[in-house]
C-alpha cells in the first residue's frame, strides 16, 4: 500500500470525522442535556408559582371574610350601643361624639357650663410649681387682692 492510496486518504478521513463527529455530539449533547435541566427547573418553579398564589389567594380570601365578620360585628355592636341608649334616654354627645344618636327620640339634656376653671391661687411662686405650705397664713398678703395666675 502506498501513502498516498486513495485507501488511505478515505481512511483518515473516516477517522477525523469519526473524532469530529464525536466532539461535536458531545458538545452538542451537553447543551440540550442543560436545556433539558433547564427546562425542568422553569416546570418546577412555574408550579411553585402558581402554588403560591394558590395559597396567597386562600389567604386573602380568609382576611377579607374575617373583615367581613368585624364590620358585621361592629354594626350589631354599634345597633345595641344605640338600642342602650335610647332606653336610658341618652342624648349626650360627650360620651362618645362620633355615634350617631339622631334615631333616638328622648328629651335632650341640657348643655352644661364649658367654661374651665380657674387656676388654683395657692400654688407657691417659682419653679417647682407645688402648693405653698403656708398659704392663708401671712395676713398682709390676705388684705392686699393677687391677680390670678394661669
Amino acid at each position: 500500500m502506498d501513502a498516498s492510496s486513495p485507501l488511505t486518504f478515505a481512511v483518515i478521513g473516516l477517522i477525523v470525522g469519526f473524532i469530529i463527529g464525536m466532539g461535536c455530539y458531545r458538545l452538542f449533547s451537553k447543551s440540550q442535556r442543560e436545556t433539558a435541566s433547564m427546562r425542568q427547573q422553569l416546570l418546577e418553579r412555574e408550579h411553585q408559582i402558581a402554588e403560591m398564589k394558590t395559597s396567597v389567594g386562600s389567604h386573602l380570601t380568609g382576611i377579607y371574610e374575617r373583615l367581613s365578620n368585624i364590620r358585621d360585628e361592629a354594626n350589631q355592636l354599634e345597633l345595641q350601643l344605640k338600642e342602650d341608649a335610647a332606653e336610658w334616654n341618652i342624648r349626650d354627645a360627650a360620651i362618645q361624639p362620633s355615634l350617631d344618636l339622631s334615631g333616638i327620640n328622648s328629651k335632650q339634656q341640657p348643655a352644661e357650663d364649658d367654661t374651665t376653671p380657674a387656676m388654683p391661687r395657692d400654688y407657691a411662686d417659682g419653679k417647682g410649681g407645688t402648693l405653698s405650705e403656708n398659704f392663708g397664713l401671712k395676713s398682709n398678703e390676705a388684705a392686699t387682692p393677687q391677680p390670678p395666675r394661669y
